[in-house]
């Protein structure tokens, strides 16, 4: 590796389906695009690490030293040449996730927090799924500390105080495309997921879901490890449907599949209902 080169975790996508419908006041020409709104999104919240466009010495000769975020832009979109037609893709974003500090999680929650900040500032938005790609092989599973051998499951209280009112039906397909090892290890990955001690998700795992319900991912075969083959389907209830509610689960499931020998990234997709 060059002594200027950063390891990273690798590349995360996301892909928010459903309907969006543009605020009347903006211009469809506006040069405020899905990749600059997210851009500045993560700029703001202090999550986008920057440095790889930050100069090393300023013009008056003091060296610039630009804070590390959670990842690195990559690309962004409303529409996509590789999206089916059903269901309806509204808003993509693809980043280069940083290295991760050994007890924290991959960072979906906030990584889908400004995706759908994005998506809402241009128009009013109906979620119905949500799909992540998620980087299972940039997680080193043996380097977790004993306090947090699954780091969001330190934090499924935030969902505590949720109104019980607000659960919702889901469908969870977790694939790891050509590789086999996701079906192998499914019922230890189901009993990793839902643990007697949260109450953010609860479901089982469901042999009967056809795989044509969930959407195919708007990226080459090629980018990850696909086609999508080979996985499991989790049928359940999540505390509330959120972009928030859904990264907690996906950073989970990262997470328990990293310490059950998943060494691939993982496509990851949530249904409404």
């Amino acid at each position: 590796m060059a002594p200027s080169a950063r390891r990273t975790a690798g590349t995360m996508f996301a892909a928010l389906y459903g309907e969006l419908v543009p605020h009347a006041w903006r211009d469809p020409a506006s040069e405020h695009d899905a990749y600059q709104l997210f851009h500045q999104r993560s700029l703001a919240m202090g999550w986008l690490d920057d440095r790889a466009g930050a100069e090393e010495v300023s013009a008056a000769g003091r060296r610039t030293h630009a804070a590390p975020g959670l990842w690195a832009m990559n690309d962004a979109g409303w529409s996509h040449p590789l999206a089916a037609p059903r269901p309806n893709l509204i808003s993509w974003f693809q980043v280069e996730v940083s290295a991760l500090p050994d007890d924290r999680p991959l960072p979906v929650q906030p990584f889908l927090r400004c995706a759908q900040d994005t998506t809402e500032r241009v128009g009013a938005v109906r979620l119905t799924a949500v799909q992540i790609l998620l980087p299972v092989q940039g997680i080193e599973a043996s380097a977790r500390p004993p306090y947090a051998l699954v780091p969001s499951m330190r934090t499924s209280d935030w969902f505590g105080e949720c109104d019980p009112q607000a659960r919702v039906p889901v469908k969870v397909r977790i694939d790891g495309g050509v590789d086999r090892s996701i079906p192998m290890v499914a019922p230890q990955l189901a009993r990793h997921v839902v643990p007697a001690d949260q109450n953010v998700f609860a479901g089982e795992i469901d042999e009967v879901l056809p795989l044509g319900e969930f959407p195919a991912p708007p990226f080459d075969d090629r980018f990850w490890n696909g086609p999508p083959l080979h996985g499991m389907t989790l049928s359940g209830e999540l505390a509330e449907w959120s972009c928030d509610a859904v990264g907690w689960l996906a950073a989970t499931v990262a997470d328990s599949a990293a310490h059950l020998g998943i060494h691939t990234p993982v496509l990851f997709t949530v249904l409404q209902g």
